[in-house]
Parts: C-alpha cells; structure tokens; sequence
C-alpha cells in the first residue's frame, strides 16, 4: 500500500487540542479492565482449580457478558450522557469483580463463579468508545480525526501492553487475587476522574435522543462486517492468552507469560503508530482486506511454535498485524454511522472483541486441558481465517458515500465524512 507524508496532521498537533488531556489521562487508567481483567481471571481461578478449562469458561461468561451489554451501555450514553452511565457502573463493576475473587478464593462451585461474572462483566466501563466519541466532539470534521482513530488504537495497545505485564506480575508475585484486586481499584478511581470532565462529553440533545431511541448502529451493513472482522481479532486476543499461559507453565518459566504477551502487545502498538503517522493513499477498505490476510497468515503459524524465542517472534508479527485492523475499522466507523449514534457503534466493535476472546479463552482453554502442546494456538488461526472469508465476500458493505447519505435507513441523515 503506497504511502505519503506530506497530507497527514501529527500526533503533536492532535495532543494540543484543547482539553484533551483532561480526558486522556483518567481515561487510560480507567482502561485497564480490558486489558487486566481476562488474563486476572484465567490465573485466579486457575490456581484455584488447577484447570485452565474451568479459567477459560469463567473468563468467557464475563467476555459474553460484557459483549452483550456494552452496546446497550454505548446506546445509553448516547442517550442520556456517558457521566450518567459511568458513575453507576463503574461502582457495579469494582463491588462484581471483588465478590468474584472472594468466591474463587473460597472455592465456590463453577456456577457460583459464573453467577458473578456476569455482572463483573456486564458493567466494564466502556472508556474507549466513550474517549472516541469525545474526540468527535472535540475535533467535529478536522483531518485530524484519522490521526485521532490511530492514537486511540495505540493507546489501546499501550494498556495491553502494561495490563498482561501488571495482573501477571501481581497474580504470580503477590497473590493470585491481586490482580482483581487492582483492576477493581483502577476501574473505580480511574472511571470517576474520567466521568467528572462533564466539559468534554458529547452533548445530549432532543436530536440525538430520538436517533438512539429508536434505532441501532448495527443496521447499518458495514457495521455488521466490521462486527466480525473484530470478532477474529478478539480469538486472537483470547487464544493468545490461554495458550500462553499454559505454554509457559508447560516449560516452568509460568512469569514469562506476562514478557511474552507484552511483545505481542509492544508489535501492536508499535505498528499502530507507524500507521496514525502515514498518510495512505489506499482506501481504507482496501487496507482493512490487505491487513486482515497478513493477520491470518502469521496467526496461521503460532500453533507450529515450540520455543520462546520463535513464539516471542511470531507473537511480535502478529502484534504488528493487528493494529492496523482496529485502526482501519474505528476509521470506517467515522464515514458509515451518524455522529448521534456513534458510540454504540465504537461498543458494538469493543463488544465483538469481547465476544471473540470469550470463545476464545473457552475454546482454548478445552484444547489445552485435553490435548496440550499448543493445541490452543489454533483458536488464533481459526478465528482470523473464518472472519476474512465473511470479509472478503462482504467487502463491497464497507463503501462510505462521501457526498450522499447514509448507507442504513433509520440511522440518521448526516452527511458521512471522508475519513482518508
């Protein structure tokens, strides 16, 4: 995909955007749970159960759980402010996941874990969408928007980078519940800053209202597409752990899981900056096809992986992958979806990696338990291959129309901003 320099606005210049960092600071720390949260479940109740099958499947209820209900939360905060949504349930979700390690340390039976998962999972604050939905307010139709799509991306994979690393370090160092405990602390602290710049959210009006009320982002087709292009990023994300995990036990080296995971993590962002600073000339469906085949084929190649040092490797490329995906697809979401219903849409994508890394970890977690041998890096595989067959058949619903309409009825009738 050729490339230029000279047309894109910089980092720099989208930092000092006024009040941005009064919402990018409490924001990343109120992330966390998305990145801490999976892999803090997977050690706790492995260590309580002694089976990664049982870790996956409590994990996966809570992915599902939050899959399920984060496009309503997104929808909510469309409609009655995203302050009104996070005080609540950034108070539901620390109280959740404490009252889930309580029950993993008292060896409660499966279904008990299960039972508080899903409010654990149900009320993870949707931070990301929420600062993607600011940026919109922030920066209306600016060309600094695509630059604004790859910080975020970034900033996403900077916690996935320090998340794995942070609950890995604390659950094997510590304790196994130390890292629920500071997911918890960071959720609360972190969601309440980031809920107290009332300045920065997106404004309510009667408009926005009766666009949310009444309709869903997921009508729009290429919405959907992009639903299950962010499932198989999500099988990468969940099969990666699991299998990780039980790999570095495999070998007696279980710390190494948090080094291993943050190269993957550090290939993903790195490759995310790369691409917020070029100015590509290929649209961005193109690069959204030509960038899921690359992450099939090197998630195609984890499984035949038996040494850290060709596993760090692979994990590296597969980083590097998958950070042009997610970019290209928050991109998409800018020329497709009305601003009104925008941060559903973001919750829809969130929620599908989510969705795909609950099926992940579960699957995973089955293959490792019965047949080992990095039998559950073949998630990663099938889930990306599976998803870039829907793409490249369903490829044409991903067109925005730069000086027509919307391409869902009942959506809205703003005019989509081309975005590339």
């Amino acid at each position: 995909m050729a490339s230029t320099v000279t047309s894109r606005p910089g980092y720099g210049q989208l930092l000092r955007t006024r009040g941005a960092w009064t919402f990018l600071l409490p924001g990343f720390a109120a992330r966390q749970p998305f990145a801490m949260l999976t892999i803090s479940i997977v050690l706790l109740v492995q260590h309580t159960t002694g089976s990664y099958g049982a870790a996956g499947a409590a994990a996966a209820v809570t992915g599902v759980s939050m899959a399920l209900f984060a496009p309503y939360s997104g929808r909510l905060a469309d409609r009655y402010g995203q302050r009104a949504v996070l005080l609540p349930g950034v108070l539901v979700h620390s109280f959740s996941g404490l009252t889930f390690m309580a029950l993993a340390l008292a060896h409660a039976p499966l279904w008990a874990l299960f039972a508080a998962a899903v409010p654990t999972g149900a009320s993870v604050p949707q931070i990301g969408p929420m600062v993607r939905a600011r940026w919109g307010v922030k920066l209306q139709d600016s060309p600094l928007m695509t630059t604004a799509a790859a910080f975020e991306s970034v900033t996403d994979e900077l916690t996935f980078v320090f998340g794995p690393l942070l609950a890995t370090a604390l659950c094997t160092t510590v304790t196994p519940a130390a890292g629920l405990v500071t997911e918890a602390s960071l959720t609360l602290v972190g969601g309440l800053l980031f809920a107290a710049q009332k300045g920065t959210q997106p404004p309510v009006t009667a408009e926005g209202h009766a666009r949310v009320e009444h309709v869903s982002a997921l009508r729009v087709p290429g919405v959907r597409v992009l639903v299950v292009t962010f499932l198989g990023i999500g099988s990468v994300f969940g099969g990666m752990q699991v299998s990780l995990a039980a790999f570095t036990e495999s070998i007696g080296e279980p710390g190494l899981n948090g080094v291993l995971y943050g190269v993957f993590a550090a290939g993903n962002m790195l490759s995310g900056i790369v691409c917020g600073a070029i100015a590509w000339r290929a649209a961005p469906q193109q690069r959204l096809v030509v960038g899921y085949t690359a992450l099939a084929l090197t998630a195609s190649g984890l499984w035949a992986a038996h040494s850290v040092l060709v596993l760090a490797g692979l994990g590296l490329l597969v980083g590097m992958c998958i950070a042009p995906a997610l970019i290209t697809g928050y991109t998409l979401i800018e020329g497709l979806v009305p601003a009104g219903a925008r941060t559903e849409a973001f919750t829809w994508l969130s929620g599908a990696v989510a969705l795909g890394q609950a099926a992940a970890v579960t699957v995973a977690g089955q293959l490792e338990d019965r047949f080992g041998n990095g039998t559950g890096f073949l998630v990663p595989m099938g889930g990306t291959v599976l998803a870039l067959a829907t793409l490249l058949a369903l490829r044409s619903r991903l067109a925005t129309r730069p000086h027509g309409r919307t391409v869902a009825r009942g959506v809205g009738h703003r005019m989509p901003v081309t975005v590339d």
